[in-house]
């Protein structure tokens, strides 16, 4: 059998949350990064719509985007080839039952993104040939919501990790987790890892990871998101095109590779698994779809889902866990996990290297209370005794 390898701080889950955190925690600390897959990303982060939206979410979640936005605008040197960010915009629309939401919903969208300005029907459908004139009632557009290149802001995490000393490893599904004399002890098929600090970036299996670890769950709800691609109309360019987006969250869609990204936006409850697209979600997106637009879906060219994890108040789950601080929590970022990775990776690092909680994200009004695992129980200050 062979040695344990002893680090400092070891991150289970490669996927954009990992890969950040490992990111901005090996500017301090020596790191190991356990992913289960044969590669990191293969979950969530690899499945995502890719779309930077700072309207989007609770407003936590929008004001931790905006607290990112500086980040993927202008990544550090040498972190990726190609800019992170591509100009997309986004119009959110509304039926005419549905035009009391979207007063209230610009009114709360304005407060934080100004830029936010409402459109007539005729503007959209200028901007979107194919919405229906006999469904758009209203709509407002977020001119600077822009695409996400998630592989390059993923893989510039893990080679920034790497160029700083950190190690990757695949195919490293952890089968036990102890604690003993101040250390964390991780089993994998990989091999066995020791280090003072764990942080817990499994996505939807984060607390399956912390009941292994004798750590009380936080209530994560993992919710399966579908998506499809169609051919774009015939004979149409669709490049300019901006994200449409339904304001009672029933569907979005917009351009993706020369085809259109669909989806019907469902948020089903389901336990952690490799997720995949029902058939009848697939045609629910495609029936929304027809009623808005002129758009026939005669034939789907690839059909994919994810899971997007949440806790009760939908805000993400950063930080040591109270009862057990050598154990820290990266988990809970619903399907904002992409663009909110920049702020929170910081977070994460920080509060590990005890710098306390980073400057620039507090200026955006998100304080260490919103994110961490306490708000979630109850104000109880326990603190448990762990084997040592």
């Amino acid at each position: 059998m062979s040695a344990a390898e002893e680090t400092e701080v070891i991150i289970i889950g490669g996927g954009i949350a990992g890969a950040g955190a490992a990111f901005e925690i090996s500017r301090t600390s020596k790191v190991v990064v356990l992913e289960r897959e044969s590669h990191c990303g293969y979950h969530t982060t690899g499945r995502s719509a890719a779309s930077f939206t700072e309207n989007y979410g609770n407003g936590i979640i929008r004001r931790i985007v905006l607290a990112s936005r500086a980040f993927l605008s202008e990544p550090p040197a040498g972190f990726s080839d190609y800019p992170l960010l591509g100009k997309r915009g986004m119009i959110t629309v509304a039926r005419a039952d549905q035009l009391d939401l979207l007063a209230q919903d610009l009114e709360a969208a304005q407060a934080l993104v100004p830029s936010i300005v409402v459109m007539t029907p005729a503007e959209a459908i200028a901007r979107v040939p194919v919405l229906r004139a006999d469904y758009l009632a209203g709509a407002y557009i977020e001119p600077h919501s822009m695409d996400i290149d998630v592989n390059g802001l993923h893989q510039g995490y893990l080679r920034g990790a790497r160029a700083r000393g950190a190690r990757i490893v695949t195919n490293a599904g952890v089968n036990a987790i102890d604690r003993r004399g101040g250390q964390w002890r991780v089993e994998t098929p990989a091999g066995t890892f020791l280090a003072p600090t764990l942080v817990n970036a499994a996505g939807a299996w984060g607390d399956e990871i912390a009941l292994m670890a004798g750590v009380r769950p936080v209530g994560l709800q993992p919710k399966r998101r579908t998506a499809f691609n169609i051919p774009a109309p015939a004979g149409v360019d669709i490049s300019e095109w901006p994200l449409v987006n339904d304001v009672g969250a029933e569907f979005y869609f917009k351009p993706d590779a020369g085809q259109l990204f669909v989806s019907p936006a469902d948020a089903t409850l389901s336990p952690p698994m490799d997720a995949y697209a029902e058939d009848i979600d697939v045609a629910i997106g495609a029936e929304r779809l027809e009623r808005a637009t002129t758009i026939e879906v005669q034939r789907v060219s690839r059909s994919w889902a994810g899971l997007r994890t949440f806790v009760a108040d939908g805000s993400p789950v950063v930080g040591p866990d109270d009862e057990v601080p050598d154990f820290v929590w990266l988990v809970g970022q619903g399907g904002y996990g992409i663009k909110t990775s920049p702020a929170l990776s910081r977070v994460c690092a920080s509060l590990i290297a005890g710098k306390g909680f980073p400057d620039e994200v507090a200026r955006q009004g998100v304080s260490l209370d919103d994110l961490t695992p306490h708000r979630l129980r109850g104000g109880e200050s326990q603190t448990r005794q762990v084997a040592s």
